[in-house]
């Protein structure tokens, strides 16, 4: 055992730990690669909190890490509003300990004399985000590892405007966190009466919001018995989507039982991820059994959404976040000017990974579209920078999230499932399908074809594989890509695009991060991006070609389909 590792347990054999987590360490001393990956470091709080396995250990999510963090949150907070009544929202989702991690977080904020306004029970995360602008709050935590397996949890942090830490927050907060080195640094209990219970009437102020967002509740109304089918897959969706589409009007909305009730083991997932199949397989099934519209399905916070839909073979399909992204964009502009509500300043905000369609669609209907890194605070950020000046519509990435309207700070899978219904309802009026409207926009602005593929490193050395990765990119990047010349590297770590052709060089103006990029001259792109929320590094591929008419769908989507594969087998990345 190395010595790091040593005194981390010594640390916690001897310290001001309970009991029940001196055995657990104990216990954990017959397992020494298991006792290694818990005290081999400190679980690291990054710049949009903390995600890891929950168990003892300063590598794992439990009462002590996070604690450590809320005092260090709670001091960088004192700091910056020194004579300020400050006021947090926190929230959680189903997963297990979230709760006692919600109230260990309530408990500790406190204790330091900062008014905390707890939910009483789980919710989605965009409410939290909505209740932090709702409430005029300083700060916010939610409790959740998002769309992680069950054994993970985690810890995020929000600021003011309801998104989570940007510059210069993010890297301040970090270092308070990491100045707190014992548990005896934090305060524990002490400050009850500034804990104030939250539910249902923040639920009804978030639910107004989201009515708000229609475009068409005249539609909606005489479609009001589209035929739905939605899952929550046990998470805390099943608290406002029902209640949220009901609001819209829809009357036809079967919730999928088996995976209704909130359940922090995920009993019929493996990963309860609507970006996975085998996820929204119970949903689709459902679907297929009562010849439904549209098929919804989010994570268990709730900021992510997938959908399943009809093709134009009448087979259901699950759509990929790019797809649910740029039919989202295109009714939000198009059916906003149509209606006659668009403005003038109208914009929308995308990632620098997610489908460059909706650069075409932005373009033909005259709005501004901005591209930001991947990680909606950065959308949220620009949101800010822009208020007074742009009017924010639409925002989103391919990760299956979207964001309507500026009211909520974070990806919003409710009012995402709200507004994709009314898409739907929309479509269905005007004598099309949501599939048959992507096959149009297709044949308008290119067939546009995204893919990803995650590779995992795990354990200690997993992150020096994933760094070694991309310095190896960075150093030797690929000539060519399925045949064709690369034509530009952009290196957002160096804040450095270059013609790889002509040797031009030119300044990327967006903040540092660990990202690469290949792109053609046809517009063929390959990104490269550690996550960072898991030992995983991300490889995104995005190609297009013409698609002359709606005929040639199959045709035109089998050959992008090989592209892509090509890519792979070059890079050597299957």
């Amino acid at each position: 055992m190395n010595a790091v590792i040593e005194a981390h347990v010594q640390q916690w054999l001897t310290g001001n730990y309970d009991e029940a987590t001196r055995e657990a360490v104990k216990a954990l001393q017959s397992n020494p690669d298991e006792l290694a990956d818990s005290f081999y470091r400190t679980l690291e709080f990054g710049t949009g909190g903390l995600r890891g396995v929950m168990g003892v250990g300063t590598n794992r999510m439990n009462k002590y890490t996070v604690g450590m963090a809320t005092q260090g949150f709670a001091n960088y907070l004192r700091k910056t509003y020194p004579s300020t009544e400050i006021k947090v929202a926190i929230g959680h989702d189903s997963r297990n300990n979230s709760r006692f991690f919600a109230e260990t977080t309530a408990q500790v904020f406190a204790a330091n004399g900062i008014h905390v306004f707890l939910f009483e029970d789980l919710r989605p995360t965009p409410e939290l985000s909505f209740a932090i602008r709702y409430l005029g709050c300083h700060a916010g935590v939610v409790c959740t590892a998002s769309h992680n397996p069950k054994e993970y949890n985690g810890y995020k942090a929000y600021w003011n405007d309801g998104g989570q830490l940007v510059p210069p927050h993010d890297k301040n907060v970090i270092r308070e966190v990491e100045a707190i080195t014992s548990v005896d640094e934090v305060k524990w209990s002490g400050g009850d009466h500034l804990i104030t219970p939250m539910g249902k009437e923040m639920d009804a102020a978030y639910i107004e919001m989201v009515k708000s967002l229609s475009v068409y509740p005249d539609v909606i109304a005489r479609h009001n018995d589209l035929k739905i089918v939605y899952t929550p897959i046990h998470g805390t969706g099943i608290t406002l989507v029902p209640a949220v589409l009901r609001a819209y009007g829809f009357t036809n909305v079967t919730v999928v039982e088996e995976q209704a009730t909130p359940d922090g083991n995920f009993p019929t997932v493996i990963y309860p991820n609507p970006e996975e199949s085998d996820a929204m397989h119970i949903g689709l099934q459902k679907a297929k059994e009562l010849n439904a519209d549209i098929l919804l399905g989010t994570d268990p916070d709730s900021d992510r959404v997938g959908i399943g839909v009809k093709n134009h073979k009448g087979e259901w399909v699950l759509m990929n976040g790019n797809q649910t992204a740029v039919l989202a964009f295109a009714y939000m502009i198009e059916a906003r000017k149509a209606k006659g509500t668009a403005q003038s300043n109208d914009m929308v905000i995308k990632t620098i990974v997610t489908s460059e369609m909706i650069d075409q669609v932005a373009k033909h209907n005259q709005i501004n579209c901005y591209d930001v890194l991947t990680g909606f605070k950065w959308i949220a950020e620009l949101i800010k920078a822009k208020e007074g000046k742009e009017n924010f519509v639409v925002g989103g990435e391919e990760s299956f999230g979207l964001m309507m309207g500026d009211q909520v700070r974070d990806k919003d899978a409710i009012s995402a499932v709200a507004i994709l219904c009314e898409m739907a309802a929309y479509a269905r009026e005007n004598g099309y399908s949501l599939f048959e409207k992507l096959m149009d926009m297709y044949v308008q602005y290119g067939f546009y074809l995204e893919h990803l593929i995650s590779i995992t490193k795990k354990g200690m050395n997993g992150q020096k594989e994933i760094a070694d990765m991309m310095e190896s990119y960075r150093q030797q990047p690929p000539q060519t890509i399925a045949g064709e010349a690369v034509e530009q590297l952009l290196d957002y770590q160096q804040q450095v695009g270059k013609n790889l052709i002509t040797g031009e060089t030119w300044t990327i103006d967006l903040p540092k991060s660990n990202v690469l990029q290949f792109v053609t001259k046809s517009g063929t792109k390959v990104s490269a991006r550690p996550s960072g929320t898991e030992p995983k590094i991300k490889f995104y591929f995005s190609v297009n070609q013409p698609l002359p008419s709606r005929d040639q769908f199959d045709e035109v989507h089998a050959q992008l389909q090989t592209k892509i594969q090509t890519i792979i087998q070059d890079m050597k990345l299957n």
